[in-house]
């Protein structure tokens, strides 16, 4: 029997610097380990080092956060993002919603109106 709730771990308050940084650690490892497991569970065309690249960009956006409160905040996201994610409660456009400025040669963001216009954009 599968358990939904396996996965789910309590919030809380990183005491210092320390504790934050081996948590982060703790989840980025969680996510690199789990790469191949979500490449076969949603049936990905990804290769395993493009889902880890992936990964690792997803964690290097958010490296040079300063208020401790800000890395626990997303240290849970991680978490329950993890937990969504290895449960199967995602489906396949979610998950490559990350590769989709890769992909997308339109995703990029128009620099004024008339841009957007031309291009057919809303």
């Amino acid at each position: 029997m599968i358990n939904p709730t396996a996965l789910a771990q309590r919030t809380r308050v990183s005491t210092n610097w320390q504790d934050a940084s081996q948590r982060v650690l703790k989840a980025y490892r969680d996510w690199y380990r789990a790469a191949p497991e979500i490449i076969n569970l949603y049936m990905l065309d990804v290769p395993v080092p493009a889902m880890r690249a992936k990964i690792r960009q997803e964690f290097e956006r958010n490296r040079f956060v300063q208020q401790l409160p800000v890395v626990d905040v997303l240290i849970t996201k991680s978490n329950m993002e993890y937990q969504e994610t290895m449960n199967y409660w995602k489906q396949t456009p979610h998950i490559m919603r990350y590769f989709r400025s890769e992909e997308d040669t339109r995703s990029h963001i128009p620099k004024n109106f008339m841009t957007a216009f031309l291009e057919g954009r809303n």
